[in-house]
């Protein structure tokens, strides 16, 4: 059931697309006699407004619908030039197919307007061959884009949601109120503002997913706001967020003192940026001024280090204890998600290319031109483990066969077929086939309805042209409103009437248009079948197992660059591979999130994986950035940390294994976190030993779930340690 809000929506757009569309037709049919004119008026804005989900306010599907006009009109004359021969046209539709679903990779707006370009191109390859009326198909093309623009912008527009920077912003300002001590929300509600910055509750037009900096710097901006508000509620469950803001507060009226120097001189540092960030991102311009949270970062880590292996002087008397330290450590982890805060903010609201910053497999695109930022997406979804390029060959395929049919067989209004495939495709087979059911029904009783009206009525054409903008105001509105089956019905009632006035029509056309309904369907639901039947169901747990096999090698060389003897003499692990795999993972767990499941939903937790990746992936960043150590680090504790990062990447392999349906590896040795420190607790053990307790606790969760979910007895278990999950950080958000 649609809410008021969309309802409300949806007869708005009814409106504006009928007047559109009736402007252009009436105009030229009767007022120019130009068929081709008024066929391209009246199918522009039904093309763009009806069946291209554009989001966005009315100034910005204004602005799609522009942008999109030169492309469009670049697609009607290939079109028109490749309908000489059937294997031209089959061709351009499989190349013109592709290129425009696999658009999907810049974004909701241009992924909005794909269906309507292809209607394009579908609309101009069919016969009969005329190129002598490109000039009036352009003209038509034009005129109807144009005037659903000024609908769009003029009658009934659309208001605009929140820009995703204000809502980033609300959620900082909560953030930095719990750091600084201005509110003591619960841990509930931490995580319920950090859930409202997930790009699924984001309106699409909204969502930062284009390629460029601004937007993969809002999107960098929001996912480290969702990490730190995780973060903050972990502490307050342990209660370790209220002895961090007394130290940070200095506050002698209590009866004590700062005991802990370091965490008292961050904490007031990260709160003060906090608030300084939200307000950039409410005013839109970034603070000015050098990065303050590097310096405060590395100002901390030195007094962390003075305070155990320092001079005599700079020593304490007691020495620092251990839940100090480990405190230290999860502050440490704050500051950081902070930082990223800070520069991720700074990119998505400048927009300039910066110098390198570091971590640069982070901040990679900072310092990337535009070609190159456009490259990288494209290039990184070309790929047969991404479910965009899966979408696009599946589209493209399904719509180049559909072309070959209707060409080969010389169907009547062939048009219909390839709208069949494109309006009733879906990304599983069992989707694509409930949607043909519906369009089938709805189209057999709209042929019936459409056959009687042109037996009624005849050649009287006033009398369609008095239906037709009725028909459309009606059948835009409650086709979305009522369901496919109501859409379908309905829009073969309109091109029954619209088609009546350009050329004498009789029963037939509802005969026909019942012969290509059922035909495109059948090509699409074959392509479904075919190609990549279960949608992202398959593929979510391809990539989650790729994912997962680069994040153990991970482990190991952030481990064995820390432990290194020289110091130093281990490089840091490659990040990249996890990253790339990491996008993969993400993108198919969306649509699979997006797709409707008729059989029992899956019980595994990927949403968890995708945390543990992300935590393993900042940890490996921001240990080696902050945590190499000066000197060797004792032998004993190094080997026991080896082991422990061995024993977590046996268990990745395992859930690799177990995700992707093949034979698991040997359970080998159980990951054990470090033991407690033999000789000084020195801040780089205590860090790495927060981060890899934190790390068994989370891949225990996910073995246990996976290997229930996935019906399959996982080999070994990590469970002899889950008494360490009150010590280790719960896994940040992505």
């Amino acid at each position: 059931m649609k809410g008021g809000a969309e309802r409300t929506q949806i007869l708005h757009r009814s409106v504006r697309v009928t007047a559109a569309a009736a402007a252009g037709f009436y105009t030229f049919v009767y007022g120019l006699d130009e068929p081709v004119l008024a066929l391209y008026g009246l199918f522009a804005p039904i093309s763009l407004g009806l069946l291209s989900p554009i989001p966005g306010s009315g100034r910005q599907r204004a602005e799609v619908m522009l942008k999109a006009l030169p492309v469009g009109l670049l697609l009607v004359t290939l079109g028109t030039v490749l309908a000489v021969q059937t294997w031209a046209a089959v061709l351009g539709m499989l190349v013109v197919g592709f290129f425009l679903a696999f658009a999907a990779i810049a974004g909701p707006r241009p992924a909005g307007a794909a269906p309507g370009l292809q209607l394009f191109y579908i609309l101009a390859c069919f016969p009969p061959y005329e190129p002598e009326t490109l000039g009036l198909r352009l003209a038509g093309l034009s005129f109807g884009v144009l005037a659903l623009v000024l609908c769009e912008l003029f009658l009934l527009p659309q208001p605009p949601d929140p820009p995703y920077r204000t809502t980033v912003a609300a959620a900082l300002a909560t953030a930095g109120d719990t750091i600084a001590g201005r509110s003591s929300p619960t841990p509930e509600a931490l995580r319920e503002t950090g859930a409202r910055l997930r790009l699924s509750s984001i309106p699409p037009a909204q969502r930062p997913a284009g390629p460029g900096r601004v937007p993969r710097g809002l999107a960098q901006a929001g996912s480290a706001t969702r990490r730190l508000l995780e973060q903050l509620a972990h502490l307050t469950e342990t209660g370790e967020l209220r002895e961090l803001v007394r130290e940070g507060a200095g506050d002698e009226a209590r009866g004590r003192g700062r005991t802990d120097t370091p965490s008292g001189s961050l904490l007031p540092q990260v709160a003060s940026l906090c608030d300084e960030t939200d307000d950039a991102l409410r005013t839109g311009r970034p603070a000015p001024g050098p990065q303050r949270m590097d310096k405060a970062i590395d100002d901390f880590q030195r007094l962390r280090v003075r305070q155990v292996t320092g001079p005599t002087a700079a020593v304490p008397p007691v020495p620092v204890p251990v839940p100090v330290l480990r405190r230290q450590a999860a502050l440490l982890a704050v500051a950081e998600s902070t930082r990223i805060l800070e520069i991720s903010v700074r990119v998505g609201l400048d927009g300039r290319r910066t110098p390198p910053i570091r971590p640069r497999e982070l901040f990679w695109y900072t310092q990337a031109v535009a070609p190159q930022l456009w490259a990288h997406r494209f290039t990184g979804n070309m790929t047969l483990r991404s479910v965009q390029f899966q979408n696009a060959v599946r589209i493209a395929v399904a719509l180049a066969a559909a072309r070959l049919v209707a060409g080969s067989l010389d169907l009547t209004h062939g048009f219909w077929v390839l709208l069949a495939v494109l309006t009733l495709s879906r990304t599983t087979v069992g989707a694509t086939w409930a949607a043909i059911r519906q369009a089938v029904t709805g189209n057999l009783v709209g042929a019936v309805v459409a056959g009687a009206l042109l037996i009624g009525l005849g050649r009287h054409t006033e009398a369609y042209a008095a239906i037709l903008a009725p028909a459309m105001l009606v059948g835009f509105a409650l086709g979305p409103l009522l369901g496919i089956a109501w859409a379908q019905g309905l829009f073969t009632l309109v091109v029954a009437t619209a088609f009546a006035q350009i050329a004498p029509a009789s029963w037939q056309l509802a005969e026909a248009r019942i012969v290509d309904v059922v035909t495109g369907s059948a090509i699409g639901l074959l392509c479904a079948m075919l190609a990549w039947p279960a949608g992202a169901r398959t593929e979510v747990r391809r990539t989650m197992a790729g994912l997962l096999r680069e994040c153990g090698p991970l482990i190991e060389g952030t481990v064995d660059m820390l432990t290194a003897v020289p110091p130093g003499s281990a490089p840091a692990p490659p990040t990249l591979p996890a990253l790339h795999r990491l996008r993969l993972a993400e993108s198919a767990y969306a649509q699979f999130r997006s797709e409707p499941r008729a059989d029992q939903p899956v019980r595994a937790d990927w949403h968890a994986v995708l945390i543990t990746a992300n935590h393993i992936l900042l940890g490996a960043q921001w240990l080696a950035r902050f945590d190499l150590p000066a000197s060797a680090l004792p032998a004993d504790t190094a080997d026991r940390a080896r082991a422990g990062a061995r024993a977590l990447a046996q268990v990745t392999d395992r859930l690799a294994a177990l995700c992707a349906a093949d034979r698991p590896p040997p359970s080998g040795t159980r990951p054990t976190p470090p033991s407690e420190p033999t000789g000084p607790p020195l801040p780089v053990l205590v860090d790495l030993d927060m981060w890899l307790r934190s790390l068994t606790v989370q891949l225990t969760r996910i073995e246990a779930g996976l290997s229930e979910a996935l019906g399959r007895t996982a080999r070994g278990t990590t469970a002899a340690h889950a008494s360490h999950g009150s010590q280790g950080t719960h896994g940040v958000q992505s």
